[in-house]
């Protein structure tokens, strides 16, 4: 009776939203820590930043999938 073990696709969201955080808090982390030392190169920097507004754009998408549809 070893059924495989199927998430529903809100769960998958849920799940997927958990890791895109982590990974956004995570970037924060290393841009403050970059930024404190005062070495970080400009163009890594840059880059940091754009990858975690990246993310940020998609925590939103899938925030919005999971979110539902009120009418007003």
């Amino acid at each position: 009776m070893n059924a495989p073990m199927e998430l529903d696709p809100q769960e998958v969201l849920r799940v997927k939203l958990q890791v895109l955080r982590r990974e956004h808090r995570d970037l924060d982390d290393a841009i403050a820590a970059l930024q404190e030392r005062g070495t970080a190169d400009p163009l890594t920097l840059r880059r940091l930043k754009k990858q975690k507004l990246m993310l940020k754009d998609r925590i939103a998408r899938i925030e919005d999938e999971l979110t539902p549809d009120i009418i007003a």
